[in-house]
């Protein structure tokens, strides 16, 4: 059925303009950006096609490209490259930026600026967040990127940074692709080690937040620092 064949209460755009972009499903949002269909299909069947490829419905989208997107019959390149157009558009509205001088209060501050960023990385990233005496970010450091299994941490590469920027303190983060934020017996061992490293530098390791997807753990929250 084409949309136009539709009730105007059920059409995504006259639904939009009249209940909110709020109360469109998914497969609604996606045939806006889809635009048209073909003239066998409606754009909101399109829609619906994208999203059952995978059972994690709208969130494959995140990791989809142009030449998936194309593989549905009725999508071309122009209406594969809005819908990343959108992805992309709403990664960088997640993403909160770090800017110098802010304040870290908690756990939550941390994660709420890293989990876009890291929840969904296929590889493991360790970061090192620079504070000063006060709790201001001087800087964020990425020390490595490791394999999709774990990732190598020196401390020193840990600390290099800190003590070339006079840091007071120090919070790490590291994400876990597979999701799953619980920290192994190495992320415990190695938040240790780099915890005495601190002591003797004189340099106080605040934190090490553990990232998973949509979830996160807090070394500290969990008394192992």
């Amino acid at each position: 059925m084409k949309i136009k064949s539709l009730p105007e209460y059920e059409r995504p755009v006259e639904k939009c303009l009249s209940m909110g972009i709020e109360s469109l499903s998914n497969s609604e949002l996606l045939a806006l950006l889809i635009n048209s269909g073909t003239s066998e299909r409606s754009a909101k069947d399109l829609a619906e096609e994208i999203l059952a490829k995978s059972r994690d419905g709208i969130s494959h989208l995140r990791e989809s490209s142009v030449e998936e997107l194309m593989t549905v019959r009725g999508i071309g390149s122009s209406k594969a490259a809005r819908i990343m157009a959108a992805v992309e558009l709403g990664k960088r509205i997640a993403l909160r930026p770090v800017k110098k001088g802010m304040i870290i209060e908690d756990d939550e501050d941390v994660a709420e600026l890293f989990m876009e960023e890291m929840r969904r990385l296929k590889k493991e990233m360790f970061k090192a967040v620079l504070l000063n005496s006060k709790g201001g970010v001087i800087s964020v450091e990425t020390v490595s990127i490791g394999e999709l299994s774990s990732t190598i941490v020196h401390p020193r590469e840990v600390f290099c940074q800190a003590v070339k920027k006079s840091a007071a303190a120090i919070v790490f983060v590291h994400n876990h692709p597979s999701g799953d934020p619980m920290p192994s017996d190495e992320d415990i061992a190695t938040t240790a080690r780099l915890k005495e490293c601190g002591r003797l530098l004189g340099i106080r390791v605040v934190d090490h937040l553990i990232i998973g997807d949509g979830r996160y753990m807090s070394l500290r929250a969990m008394g192992k620092i």
